[in-house]
């Protein structure tokens, strides 16, 4: 699935390249409130000679746009020996999650018998469109086996399940009853999923040390984590440990680098494509205003930096539509966000856009009704990490209606919407019959996004040649497509070897109704899948290079 739609993506953009050469010639805080300002090259679109900054690690305005009306459309393959499969039922669904992991074992199998994918004699991992990975660096007592035993298969996670992000410790709760489901049934090739889960509250400087024991005592196969700071933390410790930490419970933008941190994946939207989808809102939406006053609330870390700078990149490309942007930032632990909601009042902003996580996107949504700001704002925002109705919106009562989210295309388990989805039901049910409070939309993320992610490469990589190994599981990652079941309808998931190192590239646009308790998508999608620039990201200059 999708497959084919890759490739033709990949020539299309080598294609783009060689015009381009031609021409030119050639989710998240720590402990700390120190902060450093923190998108590979992008594709011919994103290079006009009067761009100041390059869109890397997020898509440009123009993809954005050419996604909307449908002119970045690929040729698609049709499967015309696919069976039908009744989607309307969890049976259905299941069967058409086998037909898709079957023709990527297939594919991937082939490749690898004809010599062209897998580890090589010379110790090298290869895939499609050169990705490589040079195991022959990897540490003397590595293995490719690491964490995998006769009955089981041994994941690390840290996660914070207490300090002032301690409700997305829930992911980790609803991931691992989804793993209880796949374990009652039959397991990743007859293994069950152990999964080790540490709090690291969310500090970074202890996410290094349960890193350190996850490896040297915890024999784990591999490792997510969860958090910006955290993640780029330990990062380049699992890529020299050669450690697969797949899927990070995150969305900044260093995660699009499958040439230097290639066992390190995200998988949910770009924050980068995120600040761009913002002021593409504003540039729709707004015209009769522009150019506007823009405010954003910032968690004062790598996390929220991410959206800082990409949207100060976008304000500063594009003075038509924005004519200031203030952002203020806030203390990641403090307890309230007053003062500094009180500092965006007084500049009068024409859009309110909330650029953190947590507890503090409640705190937002509170403190902009009390000071008056969402009666004069045109539009107020809040971030795609905090799309969960039960978490994040019903708390604050009427005071989140009408708020506006670029929520990357996820489903919300407890959204009104999709009380009749029959993954939603499976997602409710089945949280429920493992004793857990169907209502924590939190959980619903982890079983439901995560869980399900997770599971389906390990299923994939376990039926390639020499069964679930490390390398096999990269493999079967990089070179992953499929429907997800809990993205709307015309978003893609999958990502596609060294050129493609995003999963999820498109969103919804949707307005909160608080008396229905549901987000109601207001017009068309944005997908633009394998149109993101990687993102060789450079800490000390804030920025992709």
């Amino acid at each position: 699935m999708g497959i084919r739609r890759n490739l033709l993506r990949l020539l299309a953009i080598l294609f783009a390249f060689a015009m381009v050469a031609a021409a030119c010639g050639s989710s998240d805080d720590d402990d700390s409130s120190s902060s450093s300002s923190e998108s590979a090259s992008a594709t011919a679109e994103d290079h006009s000679d009067d761009d100041d900054h390059e869109t890397g690690g997020g898509l440009s305005q123009d993809a954005v746009e050419k996604a909307v009306s449908g002119d970045d459309e690929a040729e698609q393959e049709v499967d015309e020996d696919a069976p039908t499969f009744d989607t309307s039922t969890i049976e259905g669904l299941e069967a058409s999650w086998t037909y898709n992991r079957e023709k990527l074992v297939a594919m991937i199998t082939e490749k690898m018998e004809a010599g062209e994918w897998g580890v090589g004699d010379d110790g090298i991992l290869r895939g499609p469109t050169g990705f490589e990975i040079d195991l022959n660096e990897c540490p003397a007592d590595w293995s490719d086996t690491g964490g995998v035993t006769a009955d089981s298969v041994r994941i690390g996670h840290t996660t914070a399940q207490s300090g002032n992000l301690a409700a997305y410790g829930n992911i980790a709760v609803g991931w691992d009853s989804y793993n209880n489901y796949v374990n009652e049934n039959g397991g990743i090739g007859g293994r069950d999923i152990e999964l080790i889960v540490k709090d690291d509250a969310y500090v970074a400087a202890q996410t290094i040390e349960f890193i350190d024991e996850l490896i040297e005592s915890e024999n784990v196969f591999m490792i997510v984590t969860l958090g910006s700071p955290n993640t780029l933390a330990v990062y380049d410790t699992l890529n020299s440990e050669c450690v697969p930490q797949p899927f990070v419970q995150t969305g900044h933008p260093a995660w699009g680098d499958p040439e230097i941190h290639p066992w390190t994946s995200g998988m949910i939207m770009s924050y980068s494509t995120e600040a761009v989808l913002w002021g593409t809102w504003i540039k729709n939406n707004l015209a009769d205003q522009l150019p506007v006053k823009v405010a954003g609330l910032v968690m004062d870390n790598d996390f929220g930096l991410a959206y800082e700078l990409g949207f100060e990149a976008y304000a500063e490309d594009n003075p038509d539509i924005v004519a200031e942007y203030l952002p203020v930032r806030h203390d990641p632990a403090a307890p309230t966000v007053t003062n500094e909601v009180t500092t965006i009042a007084a500049f009068d902003p024409d859009v309110f856009i909330s650029m953190t996580a947590g507890n503090p996107c409640l705190l937002a949504i509170q403190e902009v009704e009390a000071s008056g700001l969402l009666d004069s704002v045109s539009a107020a925002f809040t971030p795609s990490v905090c799309v969960g109705i039960a978490a994040y919106m019903t708390p604050a009562g009427m005071a989140a209606d009408g708020w506006w989210i670029a929520g990357g295309g996820w489903k919300d388990s407890q959204d009104a919407n999709y009380t009749d989805d029959p993954y939603m039901k499976f997602i409710n049910e089945t949280l429920e019959s493992d004793g857990l409070d169907q209502t924590v939309s939190l959980y619903g993320v982890g079983f439901g996004d995560y869980g399900w992610s997770y599971n389906e490469v390990l299923r994939v990589a376990a039926e390639l040649p020499g069964g679930l190994s490390r390398t096999n599981f990269i493999l079967a990652l990089r070179t992953f497509s499929g429907k997800h079941p809990k993205l709307l309808d015309g978003i893609e998931f999958g990502a596609w070897g060294a050129s493609d190192g995003y999963f999820v590239e498109g969103s919804d646009f949707s307005q909160f109704d608080a008396t229905n308790q549901s987000w109601v998508q207001v017009g068309d999608l944005v997908d633009a899948n394998g149109l993101s620039p990687n993102c060789r990201w450079d800490k000390d200059n804030g920025g992709c290079r």
